[in-house]
């Protein structure tokens, strides 16, 4: 049988070695560089909205996720009640509020006359 098949020599194994900090530090240097890409910017954004939303007041002007651009006139803890044109309101939830614009932004796009 050994015509097929060639003997194998016993071989002593290598010492194990144990893995030590070396071993370390590639899966530590993963895990640091994803902190920085992922996760440390997105709870900065996170924290600068909640801050946005607990400086929202009536009169603010701001701007939907979905792109609506409105006045504050009433708010309570989940909802906003915006006017987005002359005697036209929407009320949506907090969460939707996207960003705060500059004041006076509200009334030079109600008065700009759109082209006919």
């Amino acid at each position: 049988m050994s015509f097929f098949i060639s003997d194998a020599m016993a071989q002593a194994a290598p010492a194990a070695q144990q893995p030590g900090f070396e071993g370390m530090l590639f899966p530590l240097g993963i895990l640091i560089f994803f902190y920085f890409l992922f996760i440390r910017p997105q709870s900065k954004r996170n924290k600068e909205q909640k801050q946005m939303l607990a400086a929202l007041g009536k009169g603010s002007e701001v701007v939907t996720t979905g792109g609506i651009l409105g006045k504050v006139v009433e708010l309570d803890d989940n909802f906003v009640k915006l006017e987005v044109g002359e005697n036209s309101f929407l009320q949506v939830q907090r969460h939707a509020i996207a960003n705060m614009m500059p004041k006076g932004t509200f009334k030079t796009v109600n008065k700009q006359k759109p082209k006919a």
